[in-house]
């Protein structure tokens, strides 16, 4: 499923769910300030405007954190069928449509707008473990057609040297340990879902978050602050002269 399909999914149910606030902020704000006589009206307004308003903020912020984090962090936009990452090697972990298997390369090096296989580059990967320039991990040759019939099944090794760039295939995962141990690394194969998760997430995300969450919030304190404000004019004008 693409981004921009994906896109049009979200925007329409935050279209329908920010409709159904502004009717329901608007409804409340009216009946709160019920008999109130200065400033009714536009608070009224502004109170069926206010989901909205947090709407378009909120997709102006996930179009900036979309552009950050794909043409500066390098990363997916956080919606889409494609989940990409760097590495703290250099190197990147790519999966499409399914996040059981991907592709560990060097960005640096494939051309095209497409990650092929080559010496500093394997496809297929399922379980995977990064220590330092060495990338350690399991991958199933099948065609992803078969593959995602048995997700959990891997039929090679591999070590990659992301200093010289190239990859060494291995027959079973004790040929793999064997060589791990011989470089001094205790071997930990996880998912590659996992690997994704542990590098894809960082202080940035915190901070979109928060970009999106606190103006809003913000806002609504003002507006509840509003609404008590007006409530106070109804009591005065109803007081006898």
């Amino acid at each position: 499923m693409g981004i921009g399909f994906v896109l049009l999914i979200w925007a329409a149910v935050g279209i329908v769910l920010s409709g159904a606030g502004a009717l329901i902020f608007g409804l409340s704000a009216a009946y709160l300030t019920r008999g109130a006589l200065n400033g009714r009206k536009r608070l009224i307004l502004t109170a069926s405007l206010f989901p909205l308003a947090c709407l378009g903020w909120a997709g102006a912020v996930f179009i900036f954190q979309a552009v950050i984090n794909e043409t500066v962090l390098h990363r997916d936009a956080g919606l889409g069928d494609t989940w990409e990452c760097p590495l703290p090697n250099g190197y990147s972990l790519l999966m499409i449509d399914t996040t059981d298997q991907g592709w560990v390369y060097n960005p640096k090096t494939q051309s095209g707008g497409g990650v092929g296989e080559q010496e500093d580059a394997v496809g297929g990967v399922k379980i995977v473990q990064v220590s330092g320039q060495y990338v350690f991990g399991g991958s199933d040759s099948r065609p992803i057609a078969q593959s995602v019939k048995n997700p959990e099944q891997v039929d090679s090794y591999f070590l990659l040297d992301t200093q010289v760039g190239k990859h060494t295939n291995f027959p079973s995962y004790d040929a793999l340990r064997a060589n791990a141990q011989q470089l001094g690394i205790a071997l930990n194969l996880q998912p590659i879902a996992d690997v994704y998760g542990k590098y894809r997430f960082t202080w940035f995300e915190v901070f979109a978050g928060l970009l999106t969450c606190l103006p809003p919030l913000v806002g609504a304190v003002l507006l509840v602050r509003w609404v008590i404000r007006v409530r106070r004019t109804c009591r005065i004008s109803l007081r006898p002269a």
